[in-house]
C-alpha cells in the first residue's frame, strides 16, 4: 500500500442512546425514572443523519431497543437513508451485570424489535460500555445462537469501566473461525501499550490533530480499517446538566461537547467511511 495515500475505508458507528442512559450515570439516575426524563435523541440524531447525508456517508447505528420502541420513525429514516441498523441491547445493561439467561433475553428482544421496525435482518451487536471481556466470553456464543454475525464489544485497553488489554487489536473470531466475528474498538500501539483511538470521550479529549494522526497511522502503516464510534448526546452541548456527579464523571461526560460536531465534520471529510457490515462482512450485505 502507498504510504503517502490513504485509501482505507473506515467504519463509522454511532451508539444510539440518550444522555441520561450512559453507564457512568447509573449511580445518579435510575432506569425506573427514564420515562419521566425528557429525551433529546431526535434532535441529535437529525443533525447526525443530516451530516452523513451531506457527506454521502453510510454508517452503522448500534441502537437501544428502548430508544427504537419509542422513536420508530427515527429508526425508519435511518434505514431508508441506507444506514445499517444494529443492536446495542435493550436497556443499556452491561453484560457483566447480566446472567446468561438475562443476556439472551436482552439480545433476542432487541434484535426482534429492530428487525420489525427496520425491515432488515440485524446482524451486528455492541455491548453497552464494551462490557464483554475475559470473564464473560460466553456472551459471544449467545450472540451466535441468536443469529448475530458480528460483535464490536471488546476494547483492548485498560480502563476503569471496561477493557481486555491482551485481546487482539483487529477483527478476529474468538471461537477459532466460527461464531461471531469480533471487531474491536480501535487502538493505536505506542510504547508497548494500546491507546484508545476509536472515538467517544477520547476523541473529545485528544486534540483533533492527534486523533487524525492515530487514524492515519492505522490506515497507512497497518493497512487496517478504524472502528470509530460516538454517541448522539456528544453533539448536544445544551443537554440538561446532572447534579451530584463526581468530578471524574462530570469531566468525562461534558468535556468539549461544544466542539464535537465541528470535529465530526472534519473527520468525515478527512477519511473514507462506510458501514461495518459492508467493510467486514460484505457477503452479508
Amino acid at each position: 500500500m502507498d504510504k503517502n495515500l490513504n485509501t482505507v475505508t473506515n467504519a463509522m458507528t454511532i451508539d444510539v442512546e440518550d444522555y441520561f442512559q450512559v453507564s457512568a450515570f447509573e449511580p445518579y439516575i435510575s432506569k425506573a425514572s427514564w420515562d419521566s426524563i425528557p429525551c433529546r435523541i431526535e434532535f441529535s440524531m437529525n443533525r447526525i443523519l443530516d451530516l452523513l447525508d451531506q457527506k454521502q456517508i453510510k454508517a452503522t447505528f448500534f441502537t437501544l431497543g428502548w430508544i427504537a420502541e419509542r422513536y420508530p420513525l427515527m429508526i425508519k429514516r435511518m434505514v431508508d437513508n441506507g444506514h445499517e441498523l444494529a443492536s446495542h441491547g435493550w436497556g443499556h445493561r452491561r453484560v457483566t451485570d447480566l446472567s446468561p439467561a438475562e443476556f439472551r433475553e436482552d439480545i433476542v428482544r432487541s434484535k426482534a424489535l429492530l428487525e420489525d421496525i427496520g425491515g432488515h435482518q440485524v446482524i451486528g451487536y455492541r455491548a453497552p460500555s464494551f462490557s464483554i471481556n475475559s470473564s464473560n466470553l460466553w456472551a459471544l456464543d449467545s450472540l451466535a445462537e441468536a443469529g448475530y454475525r458480528y460483535s464490536s464489544s471488546i476494547y483492548p485497553v485498560r480502563h476503569d469501566h471496561y477493557g481486555m488489554p491482551d485481546s487482539p487489536r483487529f477483527a478476529y473470531y474468538p471461537r477459532g473461525g466460527s461464531g461471531v466475528l469480533e471487531i474491536p474498538a480501535t487502538t493505536v500501539r505506542l510504547w508497548g501499550r494500546n491507546f484508545p483511538a476509536a472515538g467517544g470521550g477520547f476523541f473529545r479529549f485528544w486534540p483533533y490533530a492527534l486523533s487524525k494522526w492515530f487514524i492515519n497511522q492505522i490506515n497507512r502503516y497497518e493497512s487496517q480499517a478504524v472502528i470509530f464510534y460516538f454517541h448522539p448526546w456528544e453533539i448536544d452541548a445544551d443537554q440538561p446538566r446532572q447534579g451530584g456527579l463526581s468530578f471524574k464523571t462530570r469531566f468525562r461526560h461534558y468535556l468539549n461537547l461544544h466542539r464535537m460536531e465541528e470535529r465530526l465534520a472534519a473527520l468525515t471529510s478527512d477519511f473514507k467511511w462506510n458501514r461495518v457490515d459492508r467493510i467486514f462482512l460484505p457477503s452479508q450485505t
